[in-house]
Order: C-alpha cells, then sequence, then structure tokens
C-alpha cells in the first residue's frame, strides 16, 4: 500500500477549507482499528430480592439560549431605518461562519437614488477584496452591458448589491439556508432603496427574491414582481448574470434581449418611487 505523503494530506485539508468544513466533530481522531469493548449485561437481582428504586435525579434547569440567527438577522434588518444603518446592522450581525472566512463586507455600490436597483448572488474574490460588489472580471462585463444602454455605474446609473453580503469559500454557490438567514436583509434593503426597478441577476437571486423553483432561463427575459416585509411589490427583471455569460458567450443574445426591456421600460415609466407611508 502507498503511504501517504503530508504534501496530499494538506491538500485534502485545503480541500475541505474549499468545501466550507470549518470544524472536526471529534476533539481528537479516533482509532476504529481497535475492537469494540464487549457489552456487559446488567446484574440480575437474587431471587426474592426486592428491585432497587431507581434514585430520583432533580430535571435539570434548560439554559436560557440566544434567539436563532434568523430571528436575529431579521430583528437587526427591520430595526434599520437607513442604508448607513442596515450596512452597520449587517456588520454586527454574527449568525454566519461565512463572516469569519470572508474579508470584507461587501454591501453596495453606486447610487441608490438612481430608481434603478440590481441584485445578484454573492461576492467573488475581487469584490472580497475591495469591498465592493461586481468589480472583477464579470462586474466588468456587466458595467460594459449596461453602458450600451446609457446606463454607468460612475454616472450614477443604477444601484448594485448582491443575495450574501459575505463571500462563500471557493466561490461556491450559497446554500439555501445561507440564503434564507440573509434573505430580511436583501428585503430591507429594497424597502431602504426604494428604487422603482429591479434587476435579478442570475438564478439566485430571481429564485430567492421570486420565491420559484424555475430555472433562470425560464424566469428571463420578462417583468415579475418581489414583494417586501411591508408587503410593497416591486417590479422585477429576471436576466442571465454576467458570470454565466462569460462562459456561455452564447447567451448574450439573450442578455441582450433583456437589456432592451429593460431600456423600454425605463424610458416609458420615469415617474418617482411612492413615498414611504403611500
Amino acid at each position: 500500500m502507498e503511504a501517504v505523503t503530508p504534501e496530499a494530506l494538506l491538500a485534502a485539508l485545503r480541500l475541505q477549507i474549499d468545501w466550507g468544513a470549518d470544524e472536526a466533530l471529534d476533539l481528537a481522531p479516533q482509532d476504529r482499528t481497535r475492537p469494540m469493548p464487549p457489552a456487559v449485561a446488567p446484574a440480575l437481582p437474587a431471587a426474592g430480592a426486592t428491585p432497587a428504586r431507581p434514585a430520583l435525579v432533580a430535571p435539570r434547569r434548560a439554559a436560557i439560549a440566544a434567539p436563532p440567527a434568523a430571528g436575529r438577522a431579521a430583528a437587526l434588518a427591520a430595526a434599520a431605518d437607513s442604508l448607513p444603518a442596515l450596512r452597520e446592522a449587517m456588520a454586527r450581525f454574527d449568525g454566519s461562519p461565512l463572516r469569519e472566512t470572508a474579508t470584507n463586507l461587501v454591501f453596495a455600490d453606486g447610487a441608490p437614488e438612481s430608481g434603478l436597483m440590481l441584485i445578484g448572488e454573492a461576492p467573488g474574490g475581487d469584490e472580497d477584496r475591495q469591498g465592493r460588489p461586481f468589480v472583477g472580471v464579470s462586474g466588468q462585463l456587466l458595467d460594459r452591458m449596461l453602458a450600451s444602454i446609457g446606463l454607468r455605474r460612475e454616472a450614477g446609473g443604477f444601484y448594485i448589491t448582491n443575495i450574501l453580503p459575505f463571500r462563500p469559500p471557493g466561490n461556491r454557490t450559497p446554500t439555501d439556508a445561507e440564503i434564507a438567514l440573509f434573505l430580511p436583509f436583501v428585503l430591507r434593503h429594497i424597502t431602504l432603496a426604494r428604487p422603482r426597478h429591479l434587476v435579478l441577476l442570475g438564478g439566485v437571486a430571481a429564485k430567492s427574491l421570486l420565491r420559484s423553483r424555475e430555472g433562470i432561463t425560464r424566469l428571463r427575459g420578462r417583468w415579475h414582481e418581489v414583494t417586501t416585509e411591508a408587503g410593497e411589490a416591486w417590479p422585477a427583471l429576471a436576466t442571465l448574470h454576467p458570470a454565466y455569460l462569460l462562459r456561455t458567450p452564447s447567451a448574450k443574445r439573450e442578455a441582450w434581449s433583456d437589456l432592451l426591456l429593460l431600456q423600454r421600460r425605463l424610458a416609458a415609466e420615469p415617474a418617482p418611487p411612492p413615498s414611504p407611508g403611500a
């Protein structure tokens, strides 16, 4: 049998870290080659003897548990009354291991007053290092796509964020539990930014906010509605994520069709957003 080298063991450990494994199940490794100790049968009472009554043990008082992470996330999101307050609440939230593995909180970029809010999936490596969404290769492609219909980030043409504010290890796809945990922050973000229109970039954002099981190829190319925690409905266009377009250049035709649909909607509805409490 070939011996396992230390380099191979380190490579396996790095792979598990990239997959998100961040703790061991036991404090020490178990030697599973050792035989199990024989089971000892309980001693039977002697004939005629009265069996001993089990000692009464006072019930232990249950410790007061901290509120679950999902409840704390919803409470922090609901208490935020401005975008800076929401960012601070997300920075304080410690209910996700993603916070410990990420370099920076990636909140948002662009102009919230633009009336157009784009929501993606999660930060990548470049975004994690810079603390800004969509600044890597896929973000540069998105900027060029939006500029082709007259929307430029540096000119305040749109506002952009993600479902997750922290980068998942190895750029893996967010889990359903992670999405559900941060969804209250996203919905509150929409309420505070009050965009006239939403653009959902990719399947994770579209399926999460539209509460749909359909894939992005079925959801894209048409307008939907996203309902926030306050019961407000916001028009939302689902489209392909720019990272997918980099992997599948043939899909750029569908993405261009979605951009034209967005351009027509923006030109036809220049009205300001509804005022709070209206």
